[in-house]
Parts: C-alpha cells; structure tokens; sequence
C-alpha cells in the first residue's frame, strides 16, 4: 500500500462519505473515488454521489470524469489515482469507495494491462452464460478457476 493512503471502503450508503469527510477535514485532506460509477456525470441516482456542498468542504477527484457513453479501463483509473497519491497534494490522501478492484489495484499495486474494450467478446461471454464460461475459465486455469467456486451460482 502506498505509504500515507488512508482507505474507506464498503457498499453504497453504509456512511463512507460522512467518515472521509471527517477525516478529511481533520487532516486537511483530499479524497480519491474509488467508486466505478461515480466516474461517470449523470449517474447520481443510485451511486450515492457526494453532493456538490461535500464536494466545496473537501477536494474530490475522480468524480464525474467521463461522460456515460465513454468507458474508463480499470488501467486509466489506476494511473489517475497512482498520479493523485504520488501528487504529494496532502500526506495523506485518502482512498473512498465501494469498487474492491479499484481498490485493490492501488493499495496492492496490481500490474494492469492496457487492453482495448471488446463489446463484440464481451457479448459473446455474455449469451454462454456463468456457467460455461466457469467450464471455459477451468479448463484453462484449473488451479486459478478453484478460487472462484464460491462466487458461481
């Protein structure tokens, strides 16, 4: 984890925001989103987006970045908020969200590829269904696929 973050995780609604704010506050801090859906203007209903007075108490970024029809990869959000850490904007930046990849990706430092959307493979997956595409994910990485039994329905 990078030296100084402060991380605030959870789902949506569970008091994350008012926490950061407060210690935000109190440290003189910044927050990072980390949050898949409030990158994205007009996707307020739902995201529990902070409102626009939160947002004048304490700098927020990572909000309302992309408009609804672009797509931010998990690597373009992963270098903005490497790039926000290492800013040296505050000691101690603090990380707030729900989405665990995007957490995961900064506090552990995941080596995330560059690769182009493919809507027409992400469809494809999409009609085989969970299931057969666990039998694919098996047959190509059984040792991998085991420590995904829990999650399939």
């Amino acid at each position: 984890m990078p030296r100084g973050l402060i991380v605030v995780c959870g789902a949506t609604a569970t008091g994350k925001t008012a926490l950061a704010l407060e210690i935000a506050q109190s440290i003189n801090s910044i927050i990072i989103s980390a949050d898949s859906r409030q990158v994205y203007r007009e996707f307020d209903i739902g995201t529990a987006k902070v409102t626009g007075s939160e947002r004048e108490l304490i700098p927020h970024y990572l909000i309302d970045i992309c408009e609804p029809t672009e797509t931010l990869t998990l690597a373009e959000y992963q270098e903005q908020a490497q790039n926000l850490v290492k800013s040296n904007i505050t000691e101690f930046p603090l990380l707030v969200g729900g989405t665990g990849l995007y957490i995961k990706s900064i506090v552990k430092g995941l080596k995330i590829p560059r690769v182009s959307p493919q809507p027409q493979l992400r469809l494809q997956l999409q009609d085989l269904g969970q299931q057969q595409c666990y039998q694919i994910f098996k047959q190509v990485d059984p040792v991998g696929s085991e420590k995904f039994t829990s999650m399939i329905r």
